[in-house]
């Protein structure tokens, strides 16, 4: 199916949130939102993927 991740379109297989992130190649330290909400850690697993969804993945960068 077709979403929107981080403003790309992709096509994945994932049924939840976590797959997308592991299909993704994205690790445990970021902040997701699906369609514009925030989406904890702890409910990504049961958070299920529809096409056309909006999936915004951050990671947090340091600087100097």
């Amino acid at each position: 199916m077709e979403i929107i991740l981080n403003g790309e379109v992709k096509c994945t297989a994932a049924a939840t949130l976590q797959a997308l992130l592991l299909e993704q190649g994205f690790g445990a330290k970021v902040a997701t939102a699906r369609n514009g909400d925030f989406v904890p850690l702890t409910l990504r697993g049961t958070t299920p993927i529809c096409k056309g969804d909006r999936i915004e993945v951050l990671a947090a960068m340091q600087g100097g």
